[in-house]
């Protein structure tokens, strides 16, 4: 029997579990001693709003950064009854600039945890991502990969990264400016997720599961390299990649055979990609998909990954860190101060600690937090980036740097909703 993610079709009990049973006060003496002994060495992060580029009914943000030192917001707007479009802007020193249009469409698949992003390249072309509709399955739909080589106002023909062309799941994409020029994707792939009989006899059944895959996209749109990274993984779980000193490297959540469900790498090197491992082992072990990825961040061959797990009915928001380019992680270091739901995002800040965002709350109300963490385990003063509600439509809060400050964006829930922006400075970091 196929496993349902949480944001699909489980049960309204289950979906109670998944989504409001992780916001349990942390009360157990355990964690309590765990709480009242962590070092605040640094104070909080003082909080200031901005001005966000996005329009009215804007959504599901995305941060990235570009090698000439600028930062990248794009978002989901819905531009009609049923059509949505995916927008960007670009911010220096300054402000923001004026939000361009990627694409448009009527038969997009928009979720509230699966959602599209733009990159730079090194030679300063952009390429963006989005999901559209492969057929009349509520579930079935495609990548699809633009390319644009003049900043942002034309862009190329899309292209489709994964070449089974069946009406399955594909999504929850890290695109990836690699060192060739080339734009590499990592995305789950449902191709396996069909009837059994299209992929062998009752004697030879190949297994039915979610699958890790990737492939890169030059300039002129040349598909290359397209290869399985991982034959069971998560079924909905954002997926995270960057690049280190020695390549590319992915975070995702692996699935076992008795259904573990913990945070796992894999690296490209010198052309290969290594067989997967795990960051760290929580041993979560869950009957369906909480919806609750990992994320990296990279300097060179420093590597954070902050995650959530729910391991021992125990919610937590954990980050590891990294000084061989991924090879090897350090003893996970808890993060949150309690009634965590996850939703994170890391960034590596200059002095080695790295900044953890995350969401937390419960059904009364939540926040968007913010923390820095040091390699020596030692935490800073969580600092409170929003109040926000916990629902689903609230997505999944992102963050990056822009010298000496950093840039938060997230979805204000409601009808409409707006995506917000806020600003931190980190000059005492440097």
């Amino acid at each position: 029997m196929k496993l349902l993610c949480a944001s699909r079709a489980f049960p309204l009990l289950v979906l109670g579990l998944l989504n409001f049973g992780c916001n349990r006060s942390v009360t157990d003496s355990t964690s309590q001693r765990r709480l009242s002994s962590e070092p605040a060495q640094h104070p909080a992060l003082t909080i200031k709003a901005s001005n966000s580029p996005a329009g009215v009914d804007s959504r599901e943000p995305e941060l990235s950064t570009t090698p000439d030192g600028r930062i990248i917001l794009s978002w989901v707007e819905k531009v009609g009854n049923k059509r949505y479009a995916l927008r960007f802007a670009t911010r220096d020193a300054g402000n923001w600039s004026q939000a361009r249009t990627v694409a448009e469409g009527d038969n997009w698949f928009v979720n509230w945890a699966d959602f599209p992003s733009v990159i730079a390249l090194a030679d300063g072309s952009l390429a963006a991502h989005w999901l559209v509709k492969s057929g009349s399955g509520t579930y079935a739909y495609d990548v699809n990969i633009a390319m644009s080589k003049d900043g942002g106002h034309t862009w190329g023909k899309p292209l489709v990264p994964h070449t089974d062309k069946t009406q399955t799941e594909h999504g929850f994409v890290s695109l990836m400016a690699l060192p060739d020029g080339r734009v590499g994707a990592v995305w789950l792939d449902g191709r396996n997720l069909k009837d059994a009989k299209d992929h062998g006899d009752e004697h030879t059944p190949l297994p039915v599961s979610m699958t890790l895959r990737y492939a890169a996209i030059d300039a002129d749109g040349k598909l290359s390299d397209e290869t399985q990274l991982d034959e069971r993984v998560c079924e909905c779980c954002q997926t995270s990649a960057a690049i280190t000193a020695e390549g590319a490297i992915a975070v995702y959540r692996d699935r076992s055979e008795k259904e573990v469900r913990d945070i796992h790498s894999v690296s490209r090197q010198q052309g290969n990609w290594t067989a997967p491992r795990p960051v760290s082992s929580d041993n979560w072990e869950i009957n369906g998909c909480p919806v609750n990825g990992p994320s990296v961040a990279v300097d060179s061959r420093r590597v954070a990954v902050a995650w959530y797990t729910g391991a021992n009915d125990s919610p937590r928001v954990k980050v590891a860190f990294s000084t061989d380019a991924g090879a090897t992680f350090g003893d996970a270091i808890e993060v949150d101060d309690g009634e965590t739901l996850g939703r994170v995002d890391v960034l590596l800040l200059p002095d080695a600690s790295a900044l953890v965002c995350w969401l937390s709350g419960t059904p009364d109300g939540g926040a968007i937090k913010v923390r820095r963490v040091q390699p020596d385990r030692s935490l800073g003063a969580p600092a409170v980036i929003a109040k926000t509600d916990i629902s689903r439509s609230s997505g999944f809060p992102r963050m990056a740097r822009l010298g000496n400050e950093v840039h938060f964006a997230w979805t204000e829930f409601g009808k409409p909703s707006y995506l917000r922006t806020a600003t931190a400075s980190i000059s005492a970091y440097k």
